[in-house]
């Protein structure tokens, strides 16, 4: 099942963990209905005289003005597209459930394997594992497991390994001669040791040059640039997660709790294509998550709840953006999903299905390990 990726080929999936408020970020700004539903919080329509409107993207659409520096530029450069109505056939409309459904990327009705991902299984039918694959998490992330043993790093911290010498000669010590089934537990272990010690030698003397000596933005702009240099030169599927996005209160509109972190992510995904390079960046496909969408009316604290339908993000250097992507409808009371949320119209597990198809080259048996019983939507991002 083992099929090499195209050389340098590169996929970042990015997952946006707590449900971001899609309809405040790619807004449909060009909809009566959209000001009613949300009197406090809505963007307003573009205006070149107002630094604080959104900015247009169709005639239907505007994009959140927090990022007007960073992922703007790459819709003018027809970089990234936008899938509107995107998301999952969980209606649950819980965090943490939702959250594994994608994850395992699996059909929800019938049985399930609980630990197996559908980015392990990619790296399964790939042939990869700790030369290829990472996860930049505290954890090892559902969606990794299940094929190869992969590493999985946390970039959050003070730029030093989580675990020191110490400690990792006794955890070592603790598998040594150990196997379970044919795994050999003490070779897994070394060999995980040896690929966090080679990230971090690669980040460290990385930011040490680029940096002179200045002290490192926080947040995941910085993170983004690390995963960048790691990427450019050693690993080629990955995964992050971002954390922040329940906005229950005081959500804000064109400024306050949304706009920032938003702010900080499109910032962070610039310096993650910076920091790849004009050659690398033309290789590289970035998908961006979250595990449902928001009410599409504010609340009674400003603020938007669980939902279902998202607006989910493609981005690379070979990406045919600069349009929004996928079957939409025109939104209003009667359109949306039980009078409250967005619809699904595209499924997730087809849009990236469709992608890895024409990335990888995926065969229909192989598609059909990564993604069972998934027909792969042909939307033409690259």
């Amino acid at each position: 099942m083992a099929v090499p990726a195209a050389s340098g080929t590169r996929f970042l999936l990015v997952f946006l963990r707590g449900a971001y408020d899609a309809a405040n970020i790619v807004a449909p700004t060009g909809n009566a209905f959209y000001h009613e539903a949300r009197p406090t919080i809505a963007l307003a329509a573009p205006d070149p005289a107002n630094p604080q409107a959104a900015l247009r993207l169709d005639a239907d659409w505007s994009l959140h003005p927090a990022l007007r520096d960073s992922i703007a530029p790459l819709w003018q450069s027809r970089q990234i597209a936008f899938v509107p109505f995107a998301g999952t056939d969980d209606m649950s409309r819980s965090h943490f459930e939702t959250q594994d459904t994608i994850e395992m990327g699996q059909p929800i009705t019938g049985p399930r394997q609980f630990q197996s991902g559908f980015m392990g299984r990619l790296a399964g039918v790939l042939g990869k594992g700790g030369n290829g694959a990472i996860a930049f998490s505290d954890r090892l992330p559902l969606t990794m497991r299940g094929g190869p043993m992969i590493p999985n790093l946390a970039l959050g911290g003070n730029g030093k390994p989580p675990i020191d010498d110490g400690e990792t000669a006794m955890i070592a010590a603790m598998y040594r001669g150990q196997h379970l089934g044919a795994v050999d537990l003490d070779a897994a272990v070394h060999a995980g040791f040896a690929a966090r010690d080679t990230v971090w030698h690669t980040i460290d003397d990385e930011m040490k040059a680029a940096g002179r000596g200045a002290i490192a933005a926080r947040g995941f702009e910085a993170a983004a640039q690390r995963i960048g240099v790691v990427m450019r030169d050693r690993y080629n599927l990955a995964f992050v997660d971002v954390g922040g996005w329940d906005t229950h209160v005081n959500q804000g509109g064109a400024t306050g709790q949304l706009a920032g972190r938003i702010g900080e992510l499109g910032r962070g995904l610039a310096a993650y294509a910076q920091a790849l390079g004009p050659q690398a960046w033309q290789q590289t496909v970035v998908v961006v998550v979250s595990e449902f969408g928001r009410t599409f009316r504010e609340n009674g604290n400003r603020g938007t709840d669980h939902g279902h339908g998202s607006v989910y993000w493609v981005l690379g250097g070979g990406v045919s953006g600069g349009r929004m992507v996928g079957p939409q409808v025109r939104i209003a009371p009667e359109t949306l999903n039980q009078n409250r949320d967005l619809p699904v119209l595209t499924d997730y597990r087809a849009l990236i299905g469709g992608l890895w198809q024409r990335q990888y080259g995926l065969t229909r048996a192989q598609l059909a390990t990564v993604f069972p019983g998934t027909v792969p939507a042909r939307l033409d991002l690259i």
